[in-house]
Formats: C-alpha cells, structure tokens, sequence
C-alpha cells in the first residue's frame, strides 16, 4: 500500500472553539518525516510543481481553500481536489505531480521523507516516463 496513491483522513477533534487536526510521522502516515514546507500567495492561473521525485515520497494537505493535485504513475494520468483541511493526499516516489487550480487564500502544506539536499527530481516528462518503466520493468 506504500507505493499507492491514495488519501489519508487525518483525525478531526471537533469543538465548538474550533477544530483541529494533527498529524504524525509512521502513524497517520507511511513515512518519517524529514521536510515539511508549504505554497501560498499563488497567483491566479499559476501551477506549481510540474516534475517528480525519484526517492520521495509526499503528503500534500491543503490547510486553507483548495487546489487540484494532478498526478501520473507512469502513463496512467488522475486528478484529485483538495479542499478539506483534515485530509490529504499521499504521492509515493515516482509520481509526477503538478499543483493547479489554486482557490484564492490557499495554502498548500507538503511532508516529504527527504530532506530537500536528497530529493533526487525529474523535471522532464520524457526522462520520466523512461524511469518510470525502467523502475517498471526491474531495471532501475
């Protein structure tokens, strides 16, 4: 299941002064966590990401507004909105992924098990799909 796609609801403890949602590292998801960063102020009609990691796998959570996570697994191609804050969406390595859609005031949090100096990126779809069925096919 680590190697799936897939969304993860984090817990929701509700009150009346407000909700909260926590999440922790091997427990709520499949990874340690290493980095933890986050896009906001993105401007209307702008994307972000556009590549994938070799090596890292992601958690994108968005904690304000909304966003649409595109992904492919190889040639495979699916597109997921995010819009709740207690769930998120899990990206195993060797997924390209690009971040579109961005509703006004959002802020798109993202844990990785890399550090960023060990994100090992592709950048170019081509060279991507050639690794992805490298990986594939056992020769990776």
């Amino acid at each position: 299941m680590q190697n799936e796609i897939r969304f993860i609801e984090l817990p929701k403890i509700k009150d009346l002064r407000g909700n909260l949602s926590f999440l922790e590292d091997n427990r709520h998801i499949p990874f340690e966590i290493e980095r933890v960063y986050w896009i906001y102020d993105v401007p209307g009609g702008e994307e972000r990401g556009g590549h994938a990691y070799k090596n890292t796998a992601e958690f994108i959570i968005p904690l304000t507004g909304g966003f649409k996570v595109e992904v492919n697994r190889g040639e495979d191609y699916f597109e997921y909105d995010l819009t709740q804050t207690n769930k998120g969406l899990y990206l195993p390595p060797m997924t390209w992924r690009k971040i579109s859609g961005f509703l006004s005031s959002s802020v798109c949090l993202v844990v990785t098990d890399t550090k960023f100096k060990d994100c090992v990126y592709l950048r170019d779809f081509m060279e991507y799909i050639e690794n992805f069925n490298k990986k594939s096919n056992g020769q990776y």
